[in-house]
């Protein structure tokens, strides 16, 4: 048992409860929203994520673990703010989310750029988990990075910086990849070289896959895969997620699979619409309401369910490599 940093402040991992591994409470692209005020309305924002944070808590979960990092429109106080009126635990990250370049900020300074020196993102990470975000005191509790369909000099840079971070502090690693690519597999070559512990990995978004073969290929690096897009239909029906699941778990995986949806409050990516009329599904409660029940008609016990809800969270939290 270890504390587990929330947005309210640490916890133990035993009170993480019934967990969902990767939904975001904003995503938002914060540069248009501060420049282009017509297009954000804080008040009805913070109170619908308090309506379906609350309708979620009332499905029974304990806490969501929000991977939303730099590049993804991160603001901790704002999430404060929703955490504030909704009894749940929300685990906040650091990282720096991007498929291709870093931002300018960083072009100019670190490693084989050309003034050269330390990464700076190593010490902004670092500094996020041991002393906060932002000046908050909110400290992050794992990191985030992404690779979509090719591993490029950016990327590589960000998931080196990440791989240093986890080094340095123990704390675990979430990465976003694209299965259809495969970039799970590059994902994890490259955290090997860098000497990270496999069984303290995320890889996100694994269950956009019913290939069997390339999901063991991850397995059996130890780490854990994310089933974590419940609802996103237009890239992987339900069902086909669901019989995937149950013949993992029906392999002897349960232990290394954990759920979600990469669900949002708001994500302001789309037209106004978009979401509801060609994904009705992704929304916070598909899974309680909807997939668990088709999961245990596939033969997934209980017991199982609870490994992938409540022990692996806890478990990829409690796990120290530092």
């Amino acid at each position: 048992m270890v504390n587990v940093d929330t947005v309210r402040g640490p916890i133990s991992s035993d009170a993480l409860g019934t967990t969902l591994m990767h939904e975001h409470v904003f995503v938002l692209s914060e540069e248009i929203r501060r420049n282009y005020p017509k297009t954000w309305d804080e008040d009805a924002r913070v109170g619908d994520a308090v309506t379906r944070l609350q309708a979620l808590k009332d499905r029974g979960v304990d806490t969501i673990v929000d991977p939303t990092v730099v590049g993804l429109g991160r603001d901790v106080e704002r999430v404060a703010r929703v955490n504030e009126q909704v009894d749940i635990n929300i685990v906040p990250a650091t990282g720096l989310y991007t498929y291709d370049t870093v931002p300018f900020f960083f072009h100019y300074v670190g490693p084989d750029t050309m003034f050269g020196g330390d990464e700076p993102m190593v010490d902004m990470f670092f500094g996020d988990i041991t002393e906060g975000i932002a000046g908050t005191g909110i400290k992050a509790a794992f990191l985030k990075c992404a690779i979509e369909d090719q591993l490029t000099p950016g990327v590589e840079r960000v998931m080196n910086a990440v791989a240093e971070t986890h080094k340095r502090t123990g704390v675990p690693i979430t990465v976003h990849t694209s299965a259809p690519h495969r970039t799970g597999l590059v994902a994890l070559e490259i955290f090997s070289k860098q000497g990270v512990d496999m069984s303290r990995v995320v890889l996100g978004h694994s269950g956009d896959s019913p290939d069997l073969d390339y999901l063991r290929q991850l397995l059996d690096s130890g780490a854990y895969l994310g089933m974590d897009r419940f609802g996103l239909d237009v890239l992987l029906p339900t069902d086909q997620r669901v019989q995937t699941i149950a013949s993992l778990v029906e392999q002897g995986y349960a232990n290394q699979l954990v759920l979600a949806h990469d669900a949002s409050c708001h994500i302001d990516w789309f037209p106004p619409g978009m979401v509801a009329e060609f994904a009705p599904n992704w929304h916070f409660t598909f899974i309680h309401d909807t997939v668990l029940p088709a999961l245990r008609d596939a033969g997934v016990t209980d017991e199982q369910l609870t490994t992938m809800l409540v022990d692996n969270p806890r478990r990829y939290f409690e796990t120290t490599s530092a």
